[in-house]
């Protein structure tokens, strides 16, 4: 079993934020990828954008930079 490390979480409204997300990210070289939400989470799409939460800077300035609807953060155990 993987150990459980802290995890940065971006969710999204809708399916397409969280794919235009990873777009953009990539575009920009930023770490991280999708992922399932987890169960202590609810988010409308069911995706996430997971990176490490020293790296959180980078994905908040991709999401305001492209105006996508990000319904929540957290930070984690995953």
């Amino acid at each position: 079993m993987r150990e459980k490390t802290l995890k940065y979480l971006m969710t999204f409204h809708t399916t397409s934020g969280a794919i235009a997300m990873e777009k953009y990210c990539k575009e920009a070289s930023a770490p991280g990828r999708l992922i399932p939400v987890p169960r202590q989470i609810t988010a409308g799409c069911g995706m996430a954008w997971c990176s490490l939460p020293e790296k959180k800077g980078e994905a908040q300035s991709v999401a305001r930079e492209h105006k996508l609807d990000v319904d929540g953060e957290y930070e984690l155990m995953i």
